[in-house]
């Protein structure tokens, strides 16, 4: 009680602050979690989350298709769609028909660098998730045949038809790969593989693929949303504990992938307007350079006041549309321009403007409300994802992805002070470093001449 009469008198003689000065520092980004390693070497986040009774259990699987060798590409996309055909105590079909009944959905989803599975679900669900996933991880062989191999096979090749060749410009993005990366690259083949390999693949291929990679030292879960750390971590070791664990896998040691020049190349496609694309390699996910990179492309082509969509789209009207991003992988990233051009309009026109705006970025930072204004989107982007614990990228998935990347779950504060630290020499710095003009790729899509 003494020390009051001091603080009083020192309060009243302090000099008061601005209004400003007293507004409260906005208190550290948190998402609180709890991981474990169970025996046989299976990762598990557990967060709880009690603003609305769901849950999402998200398994992330560390292979995808950089895992692959040439020959035999889609393996990983490939397995994806295996996963679903049933297990040693599951059904085929069962799998999706006990979630619905729960209320529950689920999908999967494959990269270059991993394969993740989720199930959002009601609270009261978890331990049937629990039992659906676990028996798939530890018992799918035991039903694994060469006729299911056979049938998601033609699945997997149809969807390739689908969504790459018989698509509008469906080949566009694995002819940028190829000229991007090594021909022995693990980014140099489409995640989707090649027909020939799809073809070759047999069941003793997959089988020995399951083997190796679907192992639970090899994995990491998340258990996300309305649960009791408890009695979540005492249900994940009930089901996912006796589960062996597998011979280590090995780390990936890809060759060097760099740019010393500039490539060409045009290809032809039933189309009716000409795309280019421009490619760079650039540095991989959450390495130097890699959020500066994520605000040059919004600033050069993210909305109806970036620069090239100002200039392309709608003060000249040379483009159908315009679009930039950073392409971040665990192994290195691409930073890509693409433009579809208006009818009459040639690509190099295109290319024209692009290498304009490119080589005044390179003169000249960016304004500060250029920078700010990319800030700002992806910084509302960050806490729209945050606002729900499961789907694909929700915070589920993206504890895991922090795991994978830094080790760290909770690196929320961190991924986002990428961002916010930057300025616009920043953005400059990372244009000259990273986007030349003499060290690219650019590809041409022309459509096809009638006979």
């Amino acid at each position: 009680m003494k020390l009051l009469v001091p603080l009083c008198v020192l309060a009243l003689l302090a000099p008061v602050a601005p209004a400003a000065a007293q507004t409260p520092a906005r208190p550290r980004l948190e998402v609180p979690y709890r991981l474990v390693t169970l025996d046989n070497g299976l990762r598990v986040i557990l967060h709880r989350d009690a603003s609305v009774p769901v849950v999402s259990l998200n398994l992330w699987y560390h292979v995808g298709s950089a895992n692959e060798r040439p020959g035999r590409t889609g393996f990983a996309h490939l397995f994806e769609h295996l996963m679903f055909e049933g297990s040693k105590h599951v059904q085929e079909g069962d799998f999706d028909t006990l979630l619905e009944a729960a209320g529950a959905t689920n999908n999967g989803t494959t990269t270059n660098d991993r394969t993740s599975y989720y199930i959002d679900m009601p609270s009261n669900a978890l331990e049937l998730a629990l039992f659906l996933e676990s028996d798939r991880m530890g018992y799918l062989l035991d039903t694994m045949s060469p006729e299911k191999v056979d049938g998601q096979r033609d699945v997997v090749k149809n969807e390739r038809r689908q969504s790459f060749d018989n698509r509008p410009y469906g080949q566009a993005s694995i002819e940028l790969d190829k000229m991007l990366w090594p021909a022995n690259h693990p980014y140099s083949w489409p995640t989707i593989g090649y027909m020939e390999d799809l073809t070759a693949a047999g069941y003793d291929d997959v089988v020995g693929f399951f083997k190796k990679y679907y192992v639970p030292n090899n994995a990491s879960l998340v258990i996300a949303g309305d649960i009791d750390l408890d009695q979540a971590e005492a249900l994940v070791r009930k089901w996912f504990g006796p589960i062996p664990r597998g011979a280590a896998v090995e780390p990936l040691s890809p060759p060097p992938a760099v740019l010393t020049g500039v490539t060409r190349k045009t290809i032809t496609d039933r189309i009716r307007l000409p795309r280019l694309y421009l490619g760079w390699l650039t540095p991989r996910q959450y390495s130097p350079g890699d959020a500066a990179l994520d605000v040059a492309a919004s600033i050069l082509a993210d909305g109806k006041n970036s620069r090239l969509y100002k200039r392309l789209v709608y003060d000249s009207q040379m483009a159908q549309d315009v679009s930039a991003y950073q392409a971040a992988g665990a192994l290195g990233s691409s930073f890509q321009i693409v433009v579809t051009a208006r009818p009459g309009i040639a690509p190099a026109a295109l290319q024209a403007i692009i290498d304009d705006e490119l080589a005044r970025l390179r003169r000249e930072a960016p304004t500060t409300r250029e920078v700010q204004r990319a800030v700002n989107q992806i910084e509302a982007s960050f806490y729209r994802q945050m606002e729900r614990v499961g789907s694909y990228r929700g915070k589920a998935d993206q504890l895991n992805e922090y795991l994978a990347a830094t080790g760290n779950p909770d690196f929320f504060a961190e991924d986002l002070a990428r961002y916010t630290a930057l300025s616009p020499s920043d953005i400059q710095a990372a244009v000259n470093s990273w986007l030349p003009a003499d060290r690219r790729v650019e590809l041409t899509v022309q459509p096809e001449t009638s006979r």
